[in-house]
């Protein structure tokens, strides 16, 4: 499978009601924000011209995922190493549940980053994951993300760098 499946849309209002399609029953609440949260931080993403995106994934002519991947403001809870140097935050991140496990993520996380280095140019890479979710952190940890000393509430911080290899 590559990522000629794939189709990336950004989300706007307009194409808000295919997100609503993502079968993402099975994922606790404190793990990923809700789509109306998504869209909050997309629209003031949109508002403020900072640097990034939030993809709708389609595949096979259905909404299967979305990622938020744009340009960090500086919270009180960032890694010290983070302060130096402008980065990107990985927002949010959902798959839906039928297509987990084949791969998708994979190629989804590296086509976005791929795609917002490419426009924007390469940054470190911020996200946090809820200490609950080994599943995630696994994932992340096959990507190049590495964990840092920083937590915020039941998250911990993991970054990458963009010359690190993967």
């Amino acid at each position: 499978m590559d990522n000629q499946e794939l189709r990336f849309l950004l989300l706007t209002r307009e194409t808000l009601p295919l997100a609503r399609e993502i079968d993402r029953t099975d994922i606790p609440g404190d793990y990923v924000d809700d789509l109306d949260t998504i869209m909050e931080l997309t629209q003031y993403g949109l508002d403020h011209n900072c640097k990034g995106h939030t993809y709708l994934i389609v595949r096979h002519g259905r909404c299967i995922g979305l990622i938020l991947l744009g340009e960090a403001i500086l919270w009180a809870t960032d890694p010290e190493e983070m302060r130096q140097q402008p980065f990107y935050r990985l927002m949010d991140f959902v798959l839906d549940r039928t297509v987990r496990g084949m791969g998708l993520g994979s190629l989804i996380l590296e086509e976005t980053i791929r795609r917002i280095y490419e426009q924007y140019g390469p940054r470190p890479i911020a996200l946090g994951i809820h200490r609950n979710n080994a599943g995630a952190v696994r994932f992340y940890l096959r990507h190049g993300f590495r964990p840092a000393d920083a937590t915020e509430g039941k998250d911990r911080y993991y970054l990458r760098y963009p010359d690190d290899p993967c």
